[in-house]
């Protein structure tokens, strides 16, 4: 019968790989931890993929809100990520105040409103990938984790983008939209026009401008500073943003319709290289 770290490290081999493999590149008394932090993103991300209405999502989402405030129904024993969850944050003190504002910001997937403006996107990007990679820090070396905050913000918000680019075409599928209209707008396009997709050149330039914040905040983040051996772990899943970004303005308006990630085996030579020179 496979342990729950097993079970857990399991399932985010499922959710999310990238993540799994970072796992395994960090120290192995931190795997059980970060595996829960990653498989608990993972579960709240994917909400929108196994619901049909936003009801059923709000629901699930709080659940999660429920088990972290201490006021769910039950025993979480029988969802061995939840339990590994709780076992994370208190062996490692981590902020629940955090996890709370990560399920607040997965609400809006539930919908299909847009972000007025970048400022929103990037709220949205630091509360979830951001916030990540900071919880994650403190798993690795909570006194160091401070002094890293900035790479942690920017490089969130570049991963983010990368990570709303490879879905455009699931998101353009369900009337979705993660650029921001003050982005459309400085291309003459509104979010009907985009997601229509007649208008190729305008909607070129408006993922030209959407991969273009990627690379500034993946270049804010590596102008932050070094970050320091035993926090770099948490950067790993960073380090697979920049190919995504740039070859987003190479595809233009094809994203709409196909947008596929660099092969597995990339990415993870990608993430191995990455910890082995340090750099994301």
């Amino acid at each position: 019968m496979a342990s729950e770290p097993d079970i857990v490290l399991s399932t985010l081999r499922d959710t999310d790989r990238d993540r799994y493999l970072a796992c395994l590149l960090s120290p192995e008394e931190k795997r059980g931890a970060l595996a829960a932090l990653y498989a608990f993103n993972a579960a709240i991300a994917r909400v929108r993929d196994v619901v049909h209405e936003a009801l059923p999502g709000e629901i699930r989402l709080q659940w999660w809100r429920d088990l972290l405030e201490g006021t769910a129904h039950g025993d979480p024993g029988g969802n061995p990520v939840a339990t590994a969850l709780l076992a994370a944050i208190e062996e490692h003190r981590l902020p629940r105040d955090t996890f709370l504002a990560m399920i607040d910001a997965r609400i809006g997937d539930l919908y299909n409103d847009p972000f007025p403006t970048r400022n929103e996107m990037e709220g949205y990007a630091g509360e979830t990938a951001s916030a990540l990679i900071q919880l994650a820090s403190l798993v690795l070396a909570p006194a160091d984790a401070a002094q890293t905050a900035h790479a942690a913000g920017h490089g969130g918000v570049a991963q983010a983008i990368a990570g709303l680019l490879l879905l455009m075409p699931l998101h353009r599928r369900r009337g979705q939209l993660y650029i921001p209209l003050d982005i459309l707008a400085a291309t003459g396009l509104d979010r009907d026009a985009f997601l229509a997709g007649q208008e190729r050149d305008r909607i070129a330039a408006a993922i030209d401008a959407f991969a273009g914040l990627g690379l500034e905040h993946l270049t804010k983040a590596r102008a932050a500073g070094r970050v320091p051996r035993q926090l770099f772990p948490a950067y790993l899943p960073v380090s697979l943003a920049e190919p995504v970004l740039r070859d987003a303005g190479r595809h233009g308006a094809a994203l709409l319709e196909k947008n596929e990630p660099p092969a597995q085996w990339r990415r993870q030579l990608r993430m191995v290289k990455a910890q082995f020179l340090q750099r994301f």
